[in-house]
């Protein structure tokens, strides 16, 4: 029988789940819900300060005279351009260009890296270092991860810290003292709000759990489960492995699969960087020619919605967290593309959607139609195509 593993805040977070929502996340169970609804945890997410355990990742420490050649070839960065103390978000790709996961990259040293992952990636990165001076460890399980996201997490932080975070800019890292304890920790997540991530040795974990729950009582802090963070994260315009793509290893047809360019990565796709990459020559020849699919952003017009619910006699029923699922997006009844994730958005008062679009049609401002269902009838509700992300706060990258 499989055994799903624990993360190392077990002990808290379980005795907070109140519904024991539990979720499963790369062997692990998470917290889907820490409440018996998201209103609170997805308002600490945008107007205080929640922590999100993120221990389920997959870490991997690259270390050598080699590691930055290492991962210069695997992923579309140039990663000899890093600066120590950076950090760059990345997918990569097969031969092919097609997205096999995506993680973020961090320099913590000269020769030392630290890559994280939704998918086991060791075999990959074991085999593209054939030949190289590089030693790569996977350490998933030595080191926890919590996820403080929200408008005052750096006040939080302030509180227990050793050294400020007030000039640690977005998407850097550092090393610090947390109520004690070694840490590093970077000004990342995966809510598209002001927000930092916090790498602790898991005999820390619990230390660090409570020193920030201490610190930011006066603060509005909430734990908060990965449903919440789903709903921020479509409206951040992030998309989330076999939910929103599907990896070229995991594929069984080629049609599932997705290129970075497609998935929206042109800024994280550097073809000007010198020297040979992985997937290399498809992603310049599509860029050449174009992409066939788009991952945009979709609004639902809510009159539309609501005259389809009003014919039977209903209000607009909206679900209570983000919709994982395929739903078809038309134009004059044809079909054109599909939402891979959708939801109400509690801070736009709108319903949006993440959506993969065929050429022409993903052009913002594109007017399409969503499929939704009203009493057991697939019917379609009015919409346009618009850029990613809905939501970005000013206060994100200040």
């Amino acid at each position: 029988m499989l055994q799903l593993k624990r993360t190392p805040f077990h002990e808290r977070t379980s005795k907070l789940c109140l519904p024991q929502n539990w979720r499963r996340w790369a062997g692990h169970i998470v917290a889907g819900s820490y409440d018996l609804h998201l209103d609170r945890e997805y308002w600490a997410i945008r107007d205080a300060v929640a922590m999100i355990d993120v221990s389920p990742l997959m870490k991997y420490m690259i270390e050598g005279p080699d590691a930055a050649r290492l991962l210069h070839k695997l992923t579309p960065r140039d990663v000899h351009k890093m600066a120590v103390g950076q950090v760059g978000y990345t997918g990569w790709c097969d031969e092919d260009g097609k997205m096999l996961d995506d993680g973020t990259v961090s320099r913590l040293g000269e020769n030392l890296f630290r890559l994280t992952s939704a998918e086991p990636s060791l075999r990959w990165l074991s085999m593209n270092a054939v030949g190289m001076d590089v030693t790569i460890t996977e350490v998933t399980e030595q080191v926890a991860a919590l996820s403080l996201q929200g408008p005052k997490s750096r006040t939080v932080l302030n509180r227990v810290c050793a050294k400020s975070l007030d000039k640690l800019k977005y998407f850097r890292v550092m090393p610090n003292t947390l109520a004690g304890k070694p840490v590093t920790i970077s000004r990342t997540g995966y809510t598209g709000d002001l927000g930092y991530e916090i790498w602790i040795d898991v005999a820390d974990a619990l230390h660090v759990w409570d020193a920030l729950m201490a610190a930011g009582n006066d603060y509005g802090i909430v734990p908060c489960g990965i449903l919440a963070m789903d709903m921020a994260r479509v409206e951040a315009g992030l998309f989330m492995i076999d939910v929103d793509y599907t990896a070229a290893n995991h594929a069984w047809i080629e049609g599932q699969k997705s290129t970075p360019l497609e998935m929206g990565l042109d800024w994280a796709v550097q073809l000007d960087k010198p020297g040979y990459f992985v997937g290399r020559r498809a992603l310049e020849r599509e860029k050449s020619e174009g992409s066939a699919w788009k991952l945009m952003g979709f609004e639902v017009d809510w009159e539309s919605m609501e005259r389809l619910f009003a014919a039977s006699g209903l209000p607009p029923q909206i679900p209570g967290m983000a919709v994982r699922g395929s739903l078809p997006l038309l134009q004059n009844g044809n079909q054109v593309g599909y939402a891979s994730t959708s939801t109400w958005s509690p801070v736009l008062k709108k319903y949006i959607a993440l959506v993969h679009l065929q050429r022409p049609y993903y052009e913002p401002g594109t007017q399409l139609q969503m499929e939704i269902t009203v009493e057991h009838k697939r019917l379609h509700a009015n919409g346009k195509v618009v850029k990613l992300p809905f939501y970005e706060p000013e206060w994100k990258k200040k």
